[in-house]
C-alpha cells in the first residue's frame, strides 16, 4: 500500500510506502517545483526497474556471466494509446540465443505483466 499525500506546495505529493518515504512532483513547465519524478516517471521507473531486477536474477540464476544490465524505459501516449518503449543494454560474454532469452524473461517481469494484462481501477472516497 501506498500513501500520496499533498499539501499547499503546488503539485509537490509526499509518498509513503510504509518502510519507504518519496516523493512526485510535477516539472517547472506544468507548474510544479520539479523536487521529485512526475508520476509519469515514477512508472517508467517501475517497468525499467523490475525488468532490471528480474533479468539480474535469471543471469544469475543461470551463472551467466552477465556484468550489467541498464534499462532505458521512455512513455508516450499517442492517439489516447499508452505506448512504453523498453531498451535493454547488458555486458558480458553472452550469445545472441542467450539475449534473446533475456528478452522473453523482461516480457514476464511483473511490473511488464501488470502493464499488459486487463487493469482495473477503483477509487472510494471518503
Amino acid at each position: 500500500m501506498t500513501t500520496a499525500s499533498i499539501y499547499s506546495e503546488k503539485y509537490k505529493v509526499q509518498l509513503n510506502d510504509g518502510r519507504h518515504a518519496f516523493g512526485a512532483d510535477e516539472p517547472l513547465a506544468k507548474g510544479g517545483t520539479d523536487t521529485a519524478p512526475a508520476p509519469d516517471e515514477l512508472l517508467e521507473a517501475a517497468l525499467a526497474s523490475c525488468t532490471a531486477i528480474t533479468l539480474r536474477m535469471y543471469a544469475d540464476k543461470k551463472q551467466w556471466p552477465v556484468r550489467s544490465v541498464k534499462v532505458t524505459v521512455t512513455l508516450q501516449r499517442i492517439d489516447g494509446k499508452t505506448v512504453f518503449t523498453r531498451t535493454i543494454e547488458t555486458t558480458g560474454d553472452i550469445s545472441a540465443e542467450q539475449k534473446e532469452r533475456l528478452l522473453q524473461i523482461a516480457k514476464a517481469c511483473p511490473v511488464s505483466k501488470t502493464l499488459s494484462g486487463e487493469i482495473e481501477v477503483n477509487s472510494h472516497i471518503q
